[in-house]
């Protein structure tokens, strides 16, 4: 049995992935199958709401990296929101946050879909 599911939700013309438990090399191939059904469905908007992942692995970041150029290139974008201390943690120790919108609140991460925000890339911060 696995301790890790993805719950499906949309607001407005964005898809919301709820993760609950523990996202590792075992359940990894659960978010991707999650992701690429979001993309052959259209939905290149997604919104990640960590509130209930209590874990991640380098595998479960993994599928974040495999996808986000995919759905970028598309017009769309993934955002990730509500990331325990711990689990956050982890996505900055690898620099996640400047590849990533990662925020506080699902709230704060609706607001800048709808403002089209994304992260800024570092080289773009150079002079």
């Amino acid at each position: 049995m696995s301790n890790f599911s993805v719950g499906f939700r949309t607001h407005e013309d964005i898809q919301i992935l709820d993760l609950h438990g523990e996202l590792d090399a075992h359940t990894a191939p659960e978010l991707e199958a999650a992701l690429q059904q979001c993309l052959k469905e259209g939905h290149h908007q997604i919104l990640i709401n960590g509130r209930n992942l209590d874990y991640i692995s380098s595998a479960g970041l993994g599928v974040f990296m495999a996808y986000i150029e995919e759905i970028r290139e598309k017009g769309g974008d993934l955002k990730i929101a509500e990331l325990k201390p711990n689990v956050y943690n982890v996505f900055d120790l690898l620099g996640f946050p400047l590849l990533f919108d990662i925020v506080p609140t699902e709230a704060e991460a609706l607001a800048r879909f709808a403002r089209q925000e994304r992260p800024v890339p570092p080289s773009s911060l150079k002079p």
